[in-house]
């Protein structure tokens, strides 16, 4: 269960994700160079001729080849959410999951526009299908929000179907079809004027999906012209009540998480914590401006609450967050305050802080190459001096 948005505006592209696994599933973020045509390539169930590749930071499941989110150095970002229909993904063979989808996208579009392109016709000469999870059989259909400086698409698939809408303003996506009638592209199976949303699976509850749609949206409704890289923290840390934990925000003003047996949807929030079943395991932020500009994404591993995102000038991103080791600490602070609502003010307390002198050393270095260098090697002594403190 993930959720996905951005905001489009006249000078940029803002967009934020929130990758959520099963909870003991490693999540690691890795920068990968430029990788040239020739031979072959192995994605998670299948291998594919290699068309060569981009330089790319993405976040993944340690044990799978694609991507939950990232960035390519073109400045194009894209996540992914799973969504049910009423195609079983059970009957589908091993093909391209939607995290394969997402890297292979990243790897070959050198805009939005292109990569929804590679990313559609993967999709229908190889299809989707095999285990999303490292230990069940759970596979899944997957939409997409692909967004570069001067705009995104949203992208929903069933099987090897699909159709896609050009986003205006911003768009915010979950685990539920959020397009009816209104997509303007589709594969040659889907008549004109099909509504996808009759594909949704009845046994499945979009609720869950509805109630963070309503956070994400409100802060998509803002507008990229006065949204900043701050405000999507603060919604990807949202537990229910009100956005919080923006960097720079009193520590001790936070909205805890609700308890998995609150009554209602009310444990269903932006910031996921499902006990026993799913938790957030990473996160990105991302600001997309036009070509000259510098690229810049924010990474967190582990629920955002319990973590902080560590600013990045792509395609340099701190060693540390490729080591599994890395992930565990975030998670030992997450499972304190699913035990401890009340932990979370103290973790706060430390690592707030710390995130917000990160944020502004980077914002003052943003337009200065070679100050960016020396920002990227000294960044995670900070993170990992807050870690220690809070003895992880």
């Amino acid at each position: 269960m993930c959720d996905t948005l951005c905001a489009v505006g006249r000078k940029r592209t803002l967009f934020a994700k929130n990758s959520n696994r099963p909870r003991d599933e490693v999540q690691v973020v890795e920068s990968h160079p430029r990788r040239p045509t020739g031979g072959s390539l192995r994605t998670t169930h299948l291998e594919l001729p290699d068309a060569g590749a981009a330089a790319v930071i993405g976040s993944r499941p340690a044990w799978m080849w694609g991507f939950e989110h990232g960035i390519n150095e073109h400045g194009v970002a894209i996540g992914n959410e799973r969504i049910f229909t009423t195609d079983d993904p059970h009957d589908a063979p091993p093909a391209l999951t939607g995290m394969d989808v997402v890297r292979l996208g990243l790897e070959r579009g050198r805009s939005a526009d292109a990569a929804i392109d590679v990313m559609t016709a993967l999709i229908e000469e190889h299809g989707q299908g095999g285990r999303c999870s490292e230990h069940h059989d759970d596979p899944y259909w997957s939409s997409f929000l692909v967004a570069d400086a001067h705009g995104a698409w949203v992208v929903e698939t069933s099987g090897r179907r699909w159709v896609a809408r050009a986003v205006e303003d911003g768009a915010a996506i979950s685990n539920r079809v959020t397009l009816g009638v209104d997509w303007t592209r589709s594969s040659a199976d889907v008549a004109p004027g099909t509504d996808f949303s009759h594909l949704i699976d009845p046994n499945v509850p979009t609720e869950p999906s509805d109630v963070r749609l309503a956070t994400t949206r409100a802060c998509v409704t803002t507008g990229a012209d006065l949204l900043t890289p701050r405000d999507l923290v603060a919604t990807m840390r949202h537990h229910g009540r009100r956005a919080w934990g923006a960097p720079g925000d009193d520590p001790s003003d936070v909205d805890l998480p609700q308890p998995a047996g609150a009554p209602g949807w009310d444990a269903f929030t932006v910031c996921w914590h499902i006990v026993p079943v799913e938790s957030t395991a990473a996160s990105m932020i991302a600001e997309l401006l036009p070509a000259g500009g510098p690229l810049r994404a924010w990474f967190a591993l582990g629920s955002p609450c319990a973590s902080l995102y560590v600013p990045t000038f792509p395609p340099e991103v701190p060693e540390e967050l490729a080591s599994a080791h890395t992930w565990a600490r975030f998670r030992a602070l997450r499972d304190r305050v699913e035990v401890d609502r009340g932990a979370l003010t103290p973790i706060r307390a430390v690592l707030g802080p710390v995130e917000a002198r990160l944020w502004d050393d980077a914002d003052a270095v943003a337009h200065d190459p070679s100050r960016r260098e020396t920002f990227g090697r000294a960044v995670w002594q900070a993170v990992d001096g807050a870690l220690t403190r809070l003895g992880v």
